[in-house]
């Protein structure tokens, strides 16, 4: 079902703080960089080999990154799988009654389409589902 680990997604207050962990420090590439209104967020993408992490500022504190880093603070926010069927996958993991945040999916970055599975049917761990856009599969 899940073709490997997409990337690991980390809360962060401030994004260039946590860049000068991650990229400077860390010395990890930046891959990508955008904000995603859809989802309230400013999004880095940081490769790490052929994976990455990706830090999630909140645009506003009534986002779902805002509301995660009030209640939780900073830290491990998602685990994301890469598949590449998103609408075949969904299908089958609601046949199995697993929980879903999105039924269907929904555009993430770089052009993906995306959907959250919800942390109480996967052992409390909020995980993600991802079809890159074409052309960008195992980036």
């Amino acid at each position: 079902m899940f073709n490997r680990i997409d990337h690991i997604g980390v809360a962060v207050e401030d994004v260039e703080s946590a860049l000068a962990l991650y990229r400077d420090a860390f010395q990890m590439e930046v891959a990508h960089r955008e904000i995603v209104e859809e989802q309230g967020v400013e999004a880095v993408l940081l490769d790490v080999g052929e994976n990455h992490v990706e830090l999630l500022a909140p645009l506003a504190a009534d986002t779902p990154v805002g509301k995660f880093l009030a209640k939780k603070g900073p830290g491990l926010h998602h685990v994301a799988y890469q598949v590449s069927d998103i609408d075949a996958t969904l299908a089958s993991l609601k046949a199995a009654g697993l929980p879903l945040i999105d039924e269907q999916a929904r555009v993430g970055i770089r052009g993906s389409r995306v959907a959250f599975m919800h942390p109480k049917g996967t052992d409390g761990v909020l995980t993600e589902i991802v079809e890159p856009a074409a052309g960008l599969a195992g980036h």
